[in-house]
């Protein structure tokens, strides 16, 4: 794997049933990352710490995932220039995730946070490697293979369906 490039960063090891889909997306791909607890409300000095030396680690894009008030992916992109993804993620305490999107969502102008689906962070991991790619040929050529890979399988999956029919697929 290469050289750590992607940060990934949640409130609490409660979320890390998520945010382990961002790692193991990145393991695939190839791309070094970093995994860590960094709290907005519990930890704050570590999260200004962590986002204040992210760049010199040599980390290119944090990813960061939060669930209840999540500020945590906002706070973050306050404190670094780096591109910073949010994860929304459905807590035990949540308003059916909203609150979390939302949170994460409504950032005011001049601190941008890309945000996707809640408890999307494969798609984060994706979004993340794509930023990295930009400038990194070789994963550009990886990423293009990868979804060249998710083509064929849809292309797999439509010849199944109109040969066999949803039936004998169902089991029906």
């Amino acid at each position: 794997m290469s050289d750590i490039k992607v940060g990934i960063i949640m409130g609490s090891q409660s979320d890390l049933p998520v945010m382990a889909e961002a790692a193991k997306f990145l393991e695939e791909i190839e791309v070094g990352y970093e995994l860590t607890i960094v709290s907005a409300h519990r930890t704050p000095d570590r999260m200004i710490d962590y986002a204040g030396k992210a760049r010199e680690r040599g980390i290119k894009v944090i990813i960061a995932g939060a669930g209840g008030a999540a500020h945590l992916p906002g706070m973050v992109a306050s404190l670094t220039t780096l591109p910073v993804i949010g994860v929304p993620v459905k807590s035990s305490n949540s308003i059916d995730g909203w609150d979390s999107i939302l949170s994460i969502l409504q950032m005011p102008s001049g601190i941008p946070v890309a945000t996707v689906a809640l408890n999307g962070a494969k798609n984060a991991g994706i979004l993340a490697a794509s930023i990295v790619g930009a400038f990194d040929e070789a994963l550009g050529c990886r990423l293009a293979a990868f979804k060249k890979s998710m083509k064929s399988k849809v292309e797999d999956s439509a010849e199944e369906v109109e040969q066999k029919g949803w039936r004998e697929i169902l089991g029906e």
